[in-house]
């Protein structure tokens, strides 16, 4: 746990990148399908990078891995083709979510060992199961349908993702046993 307290400044700017997207994507709801595919290819890069820098060490850490790459190279996939279609675009998106959160869960089962307050982990993780889920029932929606549903996932997964950073930072400076309180990283 002390690791990740260590890291919890990555999960909080994890959580402002995705509440970024996420306002984008409703701010400007008709944004070009050219201009969503870049920034969903950079966001998900950009998330894949953070989640392999914070894996550390112990059991989580292949788990955490393995979405990181994941998140990586469909970010990659997605920046290389970006004349990719909408559809095609909704399933890699769908895809990335759905095999990210069901990562997460299963960091958090595996933390649920050496920390309380793995819930956050869950809750995050639920979260982009469900998006993921929801994309592959309803494939046709109508585009503002979509940028708002990915806006909104966005900002309620980017809140997670804040929300833990906050509880790691607290853990980094409240050691139990102790009087001492750490300097902050």
């Amino acid at each position: 746990m002390e690791e990740l307290a260590r890291t919890w400044w990555v999960y909080l700017i994890r959580g402002l990148c995705a509440l970024l997207f996420g306002l984008l994507a409703l701010i400007w709801p008709g944004i070009t399908l050219y201009a969503l595919v870049v920034v969903f290819g950079v966001y998900a890069i950009a998330n894949g990078v953070f989640e392999l820098f914070s894996s550390g060490r112990g059991g989580a850490r292949s788990w955490m891995v393995v979405s990181g790459v994941g998140s990586i190279l469909i970010g990659a996939a997605v920046l290389l083709w970006p004349g990719i279609t909408a559809l095609v675009l909704l399933l890699l998106i769908a895809a990335w979510a759905v095999v990210v959160g069901i990562l997460e869960i299963v960091a958090a089962i595996r933390l649920r060992r050496v920390a309380a307050g793995e819930w956050t982990f869950v809750v995050s993780g639920a979260l982009a199961v469900l998006f993921g889920v929801l994309l592959f029932l309803w494939p046709v929606a109508s585009a503002m349908a979509v940028l708002w549903l990915i806006g909104v996932m966005a900002i309620l997964y980017g809140i997670s993702l804040v929300a833990m950073a906050f509880r790691l930072r607290g853990v980094g400076f409240h050691r139990p046993g102790t009087s001492e309180r750490p300097h902050p990283v």
